[in-house]
Parts: structure tokens; C-alpha cells; sequence
């Protein structure tokens, strides 16, 4: 049996137990009215993000799989085409990755042929990375796709929602940092 089909039967068995020991089902089966004053799901915009970002995710799916890449990686090689030979800190920082998480992503694109990394001939403790020819064609193979049209947004309304989540995001690390 695996882990995840133990974790389940085990789940699900204390859950039958609970049910068995109460005292009244109907009392464990029924619900109190929801409070009229309690925000709903839809009043929440982390949710509006976070459900954009799934959106996002399954709309730009066929292009990146024509590509044979994750969103992770296609958002790596759209900042190197940006700005090629950053240090694997300053990608990081860009797109709001640990090293930890970046490196094997990395290492994978780099086995893909799409980029090199190399020691920093002035800090050995930095790692430089550098688009290869491969990765500078992605741009052309399917690189200038993008999804403006898909939102139903005018061009001047996608600026200014991109500005605005930007904005959003940057107090709430701001915010975070703080606490």
C-alpha cells in the first residue's frame, strides 16, 4: 500500500470513527446557517488571484507544452531573454524563488540544452546564468504568444491590472517583511 493510499484509509477511518462516537448524527451532519455579515469566497481577492493564476496556468498549458516546458521554466527563460547572464541570486530574486527551488529547475533546463551555468570569474560563489542558442530560439518557436487577448482586457485596462497587482504584491512582501 503507499504512503498516499495509507494516509487516505487512515483519514478515513478516523473520520467514520468520529461519526460513530457522536452522540446524535444529525448533530454531526447538520450545519448553523451561514453569518449574512461573513465575507463570502468571492469578497476575498487572494482567492481572485490565486484563481486567476490556475486560469492562467491551464490557458497558457498549450503553449508551453508545444514548447515542452512548465510555467517555471518558461517564466526563467522569459527574464534571461530579459536580461541574459544574471547570477542565480538576482533570477531568484526577480521571480520571487529560493535558490533552493531555482537550482533544480535550473539544472533541468541547462540538460535541456536552453541555458549554462558557470562559476563567476570574480566570485566563485556566484553562479552566472546564460542563455544557449537554443534558448534565445524559444522565442521565436513560440515565445511571442501571450494571453492579452484571452482576458478581455484592452490593452490600456491589462496595464493597468498588471501595474495593479504588482503594486498589491509589493506592499504585501512589504507587509510581510514588517511583521
Amino acid at each position: 500500500m503507499s504512503l498516499v493510499s495509507t494516509f487516505r484509509f487512515n483519514r478515513i477511518r478516523s473520520i467514520l470513527r468520529f461519526i460513530a462516537s457522536a452522540p446524535d448524527r444529525e448533530t454531526v451532519m447538520t450545519t448553523s446557517p451561514p453569518d449574512p455579515k461573513a465575507p463570502k469566497l468571492a469578497d476575498f481577492l487572494c482567492f481572485a488571484v490565486y484563481s486567476a493564476n490556475l486560469a492562467y496556468g491551464r490557458a497558457y498549458k498549450p503553449i508551453l507544452d508545444e514548447l515542452g516546458l512548465t510555467y517555471t521554466q518558461w517564466i526563467i527563460i522569459v527574464a534571461l531573454w530579459e536580461e541574459d547572464g544574471q547570477s542565480v541570486k538576482s533570477l531568484g530574486e526577480k521571480l520571487f524563488l529560493e535558490s533552493n527551488t531555482l537550482t533544480p529547475i535550473l539544472k533541468k533546463l541547462e540538460g535541456e540544452g536552453y541555458l549554462q551555468r558557470r562559476r563567476a570569474l570574480a566570485d566563485e560563489r556566484q553562479v552566472i546564468i546564460s542563455l544557449t542558442e537554443a534558448g534565445r530560439q524559444l522565442r521565436e518557436k513560440g515565445g511571442q504568444k501571450t494571453l492579452v487577448k484571452a482576458t478581455g482586457l484592452a490593452p490600456d485596462e491589462f496595464a493597468q491590472a498588471q501595474k495593479t497587482i504588482s503594486r498589491v504584491r509589493d506592499n504585501l512582501i512589504r507587509h510581510a517583511n514588517d511583521a
